[in-house]
């Protein structure tokens, strides 16, 4: 009851706080006088110009705008709904919040470390450090070693797990195609912009990458630590897929160039990853299946 309570207030501090970031990233964005900059690699980049993401490129404003959306319309509703449920002991619920809150703790990550300096700095932080340890806490709160009795035998295990090895090497080939020949050229990495790093290739090769191989390899020897990764990276997965197919539409009405390949195959990842999700819920039980033991 005590960890409950704990995680209802981090879980309610953070719907306050994304509100708010969310909100006046949607609402304030100006009228878009756009303004030419030069970079650090001499790169002319189109900036912003206006709004909460005035110093951003028209790129990163459009993606940033683009997740905004998605983080009031699903994150937050999603976010408040697993809680519900989390607080019924429903282990649905627990999955549920932690790939959530991975969504949030992966997406105000990026924006503290990404975002150009602006008004709402300390509050990315602060949903930063929250999702953090509301993330490690809903974690704890799943008993992981009876986890796999939880799973229906109807559970397509290998068809996940090869959605999650899918997932890795597109995203893989996809990164890699931008940095290396930059590497080898000496030249600049495509979407680099006004950033002096390419923090999202971070993230994902050094952390969703191997997490989704692991994933799929102990979900394929029915391990327990595989049901949980897979669950969460599927759930996570839902969340940022959408933000993801959102961030495509709006750079598209923001006139940004996009790579056709990147464009038409997050939103294909993203609708298979729902349906895997739904897949996934389907087939747990909220007492333990003995004859699956």
């Amino acid at each position: 009851m005590k960890n409950s309570k704990i995680m209802t207030g981090l879980v309610g501090f953070i719907a306050l706080l994304s509100l708010v970031a969310a909100g006046t990233g949607v609402l304030w964005q100006g009228s878009g006088h756009h303004f030419d900059f030069k970079t650090l690699r001499g790169e002319t980049v189109s900036m912003q110009g206006e709004g909460l993401y005035k110093f951003d490129s028209v790129n990163i404003a459009a993606q940033g705008i683009g997740q905004d959306i998605v983080t009031l319309l699903v994150g937050i509703p999603l976010l408040l709904v697993s809680l519900f449920l989390f607080r019924k002991n429903l282990l649905r619920g627990k999955l549920l919040l932690t790939g959530t809150l991975a969504y949030f703790l992966y997406s105000y990550t990026s924006y503290s470390f990404g975002s150009a300096f602006n008004k709402l700095f300390l509050l990315y932080v602060a949903i930063f450090s929250l999702s953090l340890f509301a993330f490690v806490l809903s974690l704890m709160s799943i008993d992981v070693n009876e986890l796999p009795v939880h799973f229906s035998s109807k559970l397509p295990r290998r068809t996940i797990a090869i959605f999650m090895f899918f997932i890795s090497t597109f995203l893989t080939l996809a990164w890699l195609g931008r940095i290396v020949p930059a590497l080898l050229d000496n030249g600049v990495p495509v979407g680099l912009e006004s950033s002096t790093t390419m923090f999202i290739q971070v993230l994902d090769l050094g952390v969703i990458v191997p997490i989704a191989v692991l994933a799929g390899v102990l979900l394929l020897k029915q391990n327990r630590w595989g049901y949980l990764l897979t669950s969460v990276m599927l759930f996570k997965l839902f969340t940022m897929g959408t933000a993801i197919t959102s961030m495509i539409i709006w750079q598209f009405f923001a006139g940004v160039e996009m790579s056709l390949v990147e464009a038409l195959m997050f939103p294909l990842i993203t609708a298979v990853g729902i349906f895997m999700t739904y897949i996934m819920l389907k087939n747990i039980s909220e007492r333990a299946i003995i004859t699956h033991a």
